[in-house]
């Protein structure tokens, strides 16, 4: 209809400063821009708090558009990436200050896997739930005890506020955005044409390294983990592991948790899933044999921890984590 002006459009800032990782700049801004060739309308400026152009931690140098100073009054979303070194980002006040100030002028603000913990230090995390790199939520929730980190989500909403889990997770984050502002359909044509999922099947826990539980002291708690960590797959209940280490079942109990922060079955069955995890990159036998030589008895009660703990099915872990090489792909049925 004439005289009928088109929507404005959505300004999307993405903070730029130095030694940011390229790819929690460059994912989300792919996105974006890639929506714009099916109808959307974002306006996507890079900004520095000084204007500078940066260099990134890959050495690759980014231009930027400008300044705090060159955005309007009132920008549609702000999204704050991440550095390796998270204490040298927070340490810097002129960045902590630049994040606080565009948050201010935004209506919702994200941030990109160590991004969360810049947004912590402006507070904008107080009380609310939040996602960082797998390899960072215990630090994140150290430094801010006042975030409620989550450790396994790709990324979590709270609010006006999202946070993305590591690196490539930031553009799953801006398809979530992007379907927030347009819809599934549009959302879905930008993640085919990115070749990339819609959804990510499964949480990061299935990226995450080897368990690394708490240090114990005590030395009938170290002997129980000894004692499992050198053949997952024996026989390990609660009245065996006390016998061996001379203590009443509620007893080591009460003592595992004290020292690890889990009971004495947690243990034995995260080391057990870690031995499977290791059996099923490094080898071709059938889920059945592994589910047997990892301790778990049978594959059904393997794929239910698998489900519960990596939020995949053994089957898909091995085709995602076995190989590069095109049989390695993971069938319709195990996605």
């Amino acid at each position: 209809m004439a005289g009928v002006s088109a929507p404005a459009a959505h300004l999307v800032a993405v903070a730029a400063f130095d030694q940011v990782q390229l790819l929690d700049v460059t994912g989300p801004v792919e996105v974006f821009t890639t929506a714009n060739a099916f109808g959307a309308r974002y306006d996507v400026r890079i900004v520095s708090f000084n204007g500078a152009d940066v260099r990134t931690s890959a050495g690759v140098r980014i231009g930027v558009d400008g300044g705090p100073e060159s955005l309007p009054r009132r920008v549609g979303t702000v999204v704050v990436p991440g550095r390796r070194d998270w204490r040298a980002a927070v340490a810097d006040q002129e960045l902590v200050t630049f994040a606080a100030g565009l948050g201010r002028r935004c209506k919702r603000v994200a941030s990109v896997c160590a991004g969360a913990f810049v947004l912590a230090a402006t507070g904008v995390l107080d009380g609310r739930r939040a996602a960082t790199h797998w390899e960072l939520a215990r630090e994140l929730a150290t430094a801010y005890p006042q975030v409620r980190v989550e450790a396994d989500p790709v990324f979590v909403r709270d609010g006006h506020v999202t946070t993305s889990a590591g690196v490539t997770a930031g553009i799953d984050l801006a398809l979530a955005l992007v379907e927030e502002d347009h819809g599934a359909a549009l959302a879905r044509r930008v993640a085919q044409q990115l070749v990339v999922f819609m959804a990510r099947p499964g949480g990061q826990s299935q990226f995450s390294a080897r368990l690394s539980s708490r240090e114990a002291k005590h030395p009938a708690v170290r002997q129980v983990m000894d004692v499992v960590g050198a053949d997952p797959g024996t026989h390990h209940s609660l009245d065996v592991l006390a016998r061996r280490a001379g203590l009443s079942a509620r007893h080591l109990s009460r003592l595992f948790r004290e020292e690890t922060g889990m009971t004495p079955g947690q243990y034995v069955e995260s080391l057990r899933m870690e031995a499977a995890r290791a059996l099923l990159e490094a080898g071709n036998d059938p889920v059945e044999i592994v589910a047997a030589e990892s301790g778990f008895g049978s594959s059904e009660t393997m794929r239910r921890v698998f489900q519960q703990s990596l939020g995949v099915a053994p089957t898909a872990y091995r085709a995602r984590f076995r190989t590069t090489a095109a049989g390695g792909r993971p069938t319709a049925a195990e996605l």
